[in-house]
């Protein structure tokens, strides 16, 4: 009986592996992004890492290492074809190095607003691009999650494009970034992101741009007057799942996988826009001007002087992603 005992304990443990059960060998991954641990972006992907163990049986052990553990961006998006990393979110200007087309997302007023940004992120537009950039690299994308507009803050308020004639206004050095102060006669200045409180304080400029997290969480607010709603570039960020990976899935755990992911970009969204939305009520509270800009005449000067051809990109991706609705 004894002997029979241990034979049946062995077929068992033997058709557990076979069928991927508790008993199959576990895979751990690593999941890497700059974020910090109280953000969306980490708290989701943490949710996301778990519910992946759970939808599979516990065959993949998923560690998130958030705040640049695992090294900067750059870093994280070549650890992907290195091996070193497994999974990350990141922002599409990374991937636009090796496949530049993704780059347009950059392009300043291209999405109206977050729900443009993520209507994009389900078109076929985008689908192309994703199929293309995992051709080119074995990388697949699977999930959009919006990070937040980019809004002016200056010392007097303005209402379109005429208003920021002469304004001396600190952008990061990159074109996509000075595109639209350029065209409207504004002044952009580039000053390295740590100096720019000091900056705003001391008048060396007069203005700036970011997210309304950003000015929050930098306290711009305290050296600023007013906000404009410029809403100039709508940012998001992608995951990612590195080729060694993402090829050796079957398709019930590449859809897994795909879902969870989704679901979790989703949930950070959502997030993401109740803050934005709760700081423009705060930010009045402590005396800002909020003030809502006539669109039109930045969208048109923007096109007159910086065209997506001009960038390298294509009007027909441009006219596509323009009419998504």
């Amino acid at each position: 009986m004894q002997f029979k005992s241990r034979i049946a304990l062995a077929l068992f443990a033997t058709a557990a592996l076979v069928a991927g059960g508790p008993a199959a060998a576990q895979q751990k991954l690593k999941w890497a992004h700059v974020y910090e641990t109280s953000e969306p972006y980490h708290t989701e992907s943490v949710w996301a890492a778990a519910e992946i163990k759970k939808r599979t049986n516990g065959k993949f052990d998923i560690e998130v290492f958030p705040a640049s553990s695992l090294g900067k961006e750059t870093d994280i998006n070549q650890g992907m074809l290195l091996g070193t990393v497994d999974m990350i979110i990141s922002g599409p200007s990374f991937a636009a190095r090796s496949y530049p087309r993704l780059g347009i997302a950059y392009y300043p007023f291209i999405f109206r607003d977050a729900d443009h940004l993520i209507a994009y992120s389900k078109s076929p537009v985008f689908a192309e691009m994703v199929n293309e950039f995992r051709a080119k690299t074995g990388i697949q994308m699977t999930a959009y999650t919006y990070y937040g507009a980019r809004q002016t803050t200056a010392q007097k308020p303005f209402t379109d494009c005429a208003g920021m004639k002469g304004l001396k206004i600190r952008v990061p050095d990159v074109p996509a970034y000075t595109a639209m102060p350029k065209a409207c006669g504004a002044n952009p200045t580039p000053i390295p992101f740590a100096e720019v409180y000091l900056a705003l304080q001391t008048g060396t400029v007069d203005a700036q741009e970011n997210p309304l997290t950003t000015i929050e969480a930098k306290k711009f607010y305290e050296v600023q007057k007013a906000i404009m709603m410029t809403g100039h570039i709508v940012d998001g960020l992608v995951t990612q799942i590195a080729p060694h990976v993402w090829n050796k899935l079957n398709d019930q755990e590449k859809k897994i996988f795909t879902d969870v992911t989704y679901e979790a970009a989703a949930r950070a969204t959502a997030a993401i826009k109740k803050r934005e939305a709760q700081l423009v009520a705060e930010f009045k509270k402590k005396g800002l001007q909020v003030v809502e800009v006539n669109r039109q005449s930045f969208v048109d000067a923007v096109l007159k002087s910086t065209t997506p051809e001009s960038l390298g990109f294509t009007r027909a991706d441009y006219d596509k992603i323009v009419a998504i609705k």
